[in-house]
């Protein structure tokens, strides 16, 4: 496929980085996933599924700071010019497919390989409800509160109190739904991948993991996982500050990122 080429953004990725270090299972392709990835939240997620279940992977970097996610190659995998995605050069029938939307990719890597994505009904609608009240909830909710607390040049009283106050009330729904279980859909699952980066900048969303403790039990037992340990590290080095400081590259990668309107 054309848009599966590597973006110009790979060269800066150590070599080590940029191809699943641990030897494959049995439930492996001898073909590894094309990702299409940079270190936020939404990245997170898909890191940490295909290390969950020790799928190989190349990693094609996406600088969303200096706007590779605009690259005509990379607009053929995901039409929304948003990072991740993934290319499956052994998708349904053998054929690749390419596959853009989180929520989407574990859905179709849990099909896949029959993994944190049960195949009884009744159980995967317990975590799809959950993995789209992340992906329609706290995720943009949490993402307002990132931008009006540190990206907006104006600060905005109402804005940061609105959107602050939501992220508690969403950490609240997950307290409560985690006093008499583990994980969000009784067992571990994509549910829990998609919510638990969400939650590690939890400061920077001006929330304290202190006043929900059956929420703090869950974020520590999900992050004592070895897979999630090395998904959550994937390209951590590329990060370099953060697009709220007060620096020229800072300023230029909020004007790729914010402000965008159709083309």
């Amino acid at each position: 496929m054309n848009g599966t080429r590597r973006p110009t953004a790979v060269k800066v990725a150590p070599k080590r980085s940029s191809v699943r270090q641990r030897p494959a299972t049995r439930r492996d392709n001898a073909d590894p996933i094309d990702l299409y990835y940079w270190p936020t939240p939404n990245g997170w997620k898909v890191s940490i599924m295909l290390e969950e279940c020790g799928l190989p992977y190349t990693v094609r970097p996406v600088n969303i700071g200096v706007g590779d996610q605009f690259k005509r190659s990379f607009l053929k995998i995901a039409p929304n010019n948003r990072m991740p995605a993934i290319v499956d050069p052994k998708g349904p029938g053998g054929k690749p497919v390419s596959v853009f939307e989180s929520g989407a990719i574990l859905q179709y890597l849990g099909r896949k390989t029959g993994r944190f994505y049960p195949s009884n009904e009744r159980q995967r609608v317990e975590v799809d409800q959950w993995l789209f009240w992340q992906m329609a909830g706290l995720g943009p909710m949490a993402g307002q509160a990132h931008h009006f607390r540190q990206y907006a040049r104006e600060k905005i009283p109402y804005a940061i109190k609105r959107y602050t106050d939501e992220v508690n009330r969403l950490y609240g729904v997950m307290n409560k739904r985690l006093k008499d279980r583990d994980y969000l859909a009784g067992r571990y699952s994509i549910a829990d991948m998609a919510c638990w980066g969400w939650i590690v900048p939890y400061k920077n969303q001006g929330q304290r993991l202190d006043d929900f403790p059956f929420l703090k039990g869950w974020f520590e037992r999900v992050g004592a996982r070895p897979a999630v340990q090395r998904g959550f590290a994937l390209g951590r080095e590329w990060r370099r500050g953060s697009i709220g400081d007060k620096t020229k590259e800072a300023e230029r990668a909020r004007k790729i990122l914010f402000g965008q309107r159709a083309q």
